[in-house]
């Protein structure tokens, strides 16, 4: 890639994982990469998982296979830095999508192996908040080493990178251990205060997006770039429920203060590390005039759609 052209884009694309949001990425750029004729996709995967007979690892491997993307074995927990820059030197593009599952020193190790690979281009995974907004020491502790990603990939010139901020899954926001929407009894728990807003897109809209970031002409480089599903209050959310399933729904608030107590209670209560970072409002969200899909134009899935598409749809499909 010749970084004095602004016009190229990557054309050798290696993904690490083909998970909740890998596989999403995984074939959007596999799609996006026909029409710019010779990008070429590889994904990184553990040998248990190209190995495996479970059914549906079998089908994701042939899925991937299906798609012309070539798999490539590796471990980022197991593979030392030098294993792992080994690896990436093959291509001109690395993108992150493994996720927290890999380990609290996994992103900081992943983005040093980028570095010392001399990669032109890197996607870390920040699939998430805005995390120089929330800034150091907040009740999620996992934060700060996203933190640490950024400030190493600022630290040098020789390669770009590019970080992505989507807010939370979507789905998330319905997830019952999350404690948003209790669906069972009619109820909205606003994080903080009802009029807090929370920034959310679909893993299928993160994978559509971050191709068209990819390949997107003037080339897009050492920029945080904005997506949004939808960015909304959690007093709107009880109000699109509302509308959508016919029936009232309770708006109550878990304040700063009692997420922190109860943290303080349980330091190592994960969901509630989130919750408490929801409540204090920071990084959480952000206006969707200012972001990639609104100002191209690109349509995505927004709350009201999400609730049609999984609470009603889905479920007049099961009776």
């Amino acid at each position: 890639m010749n970084k004095a052209d602004t016009n190229i884009t990557s054309k050798n694309i290696l993904v690490l994982g083909a998970g909740e949001l890998g596989f999403p990425v995984l074939r959007s750029l596999a799609l996006r990469a026909r029409d710019e004729g010779d990008a070429k996709i590889s994904v990184l995967l553990r040998a248990s998982a190209i190995e495996s007979n479970e059914p549906d690892k079998r089908n994701l491997i042939t899925e991937i296979r299906n798609l012309g993307i070539e798999i490539i074995e590796g471990d980022l927990v197991k593979s030392s830095i030098d294993e792992l820059a080994e690896i990436f030197a093959q291509y001109d593009t690395v993108i992150g999508c493994a996720g927290y599952a890999a380990g609290i020193d996994t992103p900081i190790k992943l983005a040093r192996a980028a570095l010392q690979a001399r990669i032109p281009r890197y996607f870390p995974w920040q699939f998430g908040a805005d995390f120089d907004e929330i800034g150091r020491g907040s009740p999620q502790d996992i934060f700060d080493a996203q933190i640490d990603v950024r400030e190493l990939l600022r630290s040098q010139h020789e390669t770009e990178w590019v970080i992505i901020s989507t807010g939370i899954f979507m789905s998330y926001l319905f997830e019952p251990d999350f404690g948003v929407v209790d669906l069972q009894n009619d109820t909205v728990h606003a994080l903080g205060s009802l009029d807090n807003t929370m920034t959310l897109t679909t893993p299928d809209d993160i994978g559509m997006l971050t191709a068209e970031i990819v390949f997107f002409k003037p080339r897009i480089c050492n920029e945080i770039v904005y997506i949004a599903g939808d960015t909304v209050t959690y007093s709107d959310v009880a109000d699109k429920l509302q509308a959508a399933l016919g029936r009232p729904f309770r708006r109550l608030e878990w304040s700063e203060q009692y997420l922190m107590d109860k943290l303080e209670r349980n330091p190592n209560d994960m969901m509630n590390k989130y919750r408490a970072v929801f409540a204090q409002g920071r990084g959480v969200a952000w206006d969707k005039g200012r972001t990639f899909n609104h100002q191209h134009a690109i349509p995505v899935t927004d709350v009201s759609s999400w609730i049609n598409t999984n609470l009603i749809l889905n479920n007049n499909k099961s009776i």
